[in-house]
């Protein structure tokens, strides 16, 4: 049996993004920091208020967002990724849907989650829970952090996901938005 899960919204309420940004304000520049929270406010009021897609909005910063990490390597990446879920994601966490998830484990099933979130993030939050990942992938080019292939979102999330586990369906599915739609 395989069982996915999405994890933004689903398995926490925390923010990847915030996470991110919070990192650089802590361990590169707090101006930067506090210049894009401010530059991407009077888009989160429309957002917030229904004015425009939420979950549109969400994957657009997913990627705006990236360049705030100067001078990327894999260790700073990995640090980002651990700030993130430990001040975001963790503490913000869903008791009763990983609950779940620790029940198809506990019954065999081989679990993953599935995200739009770049991968080192949502590796290290599975990592607390021992399962596998499906995210976007990353690369770093001169320093800069990139997602070369979009975001695992909607559609691609489901490919990806039958691609890596090489399987035609998965079995049970979590979600929580219209974009996880193709997953369930």
């Amino acid at each position: 049996m395989i069982v996915v899960s999405d994890l933004s919204g689903t398995l926490t309420t925390g923010s990847p993004i915030l996470g991110l940004v919070d990192w650089v304000r802590h361990h590169q520049s707090r101006l930067r920091a506090e210049a894009y929270m401010a530059s991407i406010m009077p888009s989160y009021f429309l957002a917030k208020y229904g004015v425009i897609n939420f979950q549109k909005w969400a994957s657009r910063l997913m990627l705006s967002c990236l360049p705030l990490m100067k001078d990327a390597t894999p260790h700073k990446v990995q640090q980002m990724a651990e700030w993130a879920v430990e001040t975001q994601l963790w503490p913000k966490r869903r008791e009763d849907v990983l609950a779940r998830l620790g029940q198809h484990k506990d019954q065999g099933a081989r679990v993953y989650i599935a995200s739009s979130i770049i991968e080192p993030t949502v590796q290290t939050f599975a990592s607390r829970i021992g399962v596998g990942v499906v995210a976007t992938p990353v690369e770093i080019k001169n320093g800069q952090l990139t997602v070369p292939n979009g975001l695992a979102a909607e559609k691609q999330k489901i490919n990806m996901v039958l691609d890596r586990l090489v399987v035609e369906r998965v079995d049970v599915a979590y979600g929580d938005t219209w974009q996880d739609i193709p997953l369930l």
